[in-house]
């Protein structure tokens, strides 16, 4: 029987669009799609077709296959999409129950990775794991609140980043600074990052201008950029006059 894991509670996408948005976000379907495409569940002896049907708290794609909801990560989701996927050394072929998702703290993002189960798992020496904890402490992202905030934000450049899924990179906006309030207070982050959608290309942005919008943020670091924070699904923007 493949191990599924369900997700408690979940956010269902309400139509075709706003499931293409977060496809794109998590690097599932190029910038510039028109449309969904099939999606394919790869594990438990398992290649089967799925459904991306919400997210769960943020972090986890929600797809169905069958009547079975599953959780999963969407850079491993994004993994099972390649034709090289499951083709790993002799010695992982062995049998493979659905993947843990570890949390480990990178470069100050914490970022849900796949680990594979094998039969034996060797036990790292205290002084390794007391040292990666400490780093680890060290470098942990600020708490940060769910759902989505209002932010201020002012553009300081524009870049790419390269997309494995499409011949084309995609296009991002880099802010410095970009604050938002919680809990009566401010919080100020040196800079952070959001897809050039649509939204914001209607705009016409320049370097310097200021912006108002709603966003959900994540812990999540633009590549080849000293940026560890992500503003995901930005919506009512309004660009404001120069004073």
């Amino acid at each position: 029987m493949p191990h599924w894991v369900k997700p408690e509670q979940y956010t269902a996408f309400q139509n075709e669009d706003e499931a293409m948005a977060f496809c794109k976000d998590w690097g599932l379907l190029p910038q510039k799609a028109t449309k969904q495409k099939e999606y394919r569940y790869k594990g438990q002896n398992m290649d089967v077709a799925c459904e991306i049907v919400g997210y769960a708290d943020l972090v986890f794609a929600v797809i169905q296959i069958g009547d079975q909801l599953h959780n999963i990560h969407p850079s491993y989701l994004r993994e099972m999409q390649t034709g090289q996927f499951g083709k790993g050394k002799p010695e992982d072929d062995g049998e493979l129950l659905e993947p843990e998702l570890e949390e480990l703290a990178l470069d100050g993002e914490a970022e849900i990775k796949p680990a594979k189960k094998t039969a034996e798992k060797k036990e790292k020496k205290p002084v390794e794991k007391a040292e990666k904890a400490e780093k680890a402490a060290k470098e942990a992202p600020i708490t940060l609140p769910e759902g989505k905030l209002n932010f201020d934000a002012t553009v300081s450049q524009f870049a790419s980043v390269p997309n494995p899924f499409s011949d084309t990179d995609d296009e991002v906006i880099i802010f410095e600074p970009a604050s938002f309030s919680f809990e009566n207070e401010v919080v100020v982050l040196e800079s952070a990052w959001t897809s050039h959608g649509t939204g914001m290309k209607k705009l016409e942005l320049e370097i310097g201008d200021k912006l108002t919008f709603e966003a959900k943020i994540v812990a999540k670091k633009l590549n080849k950029h000293a940026v560890k924070y992500k503003l995901n699904n930005a919506g009512k923007i309004v660009k404001l006059d120069p004073a």
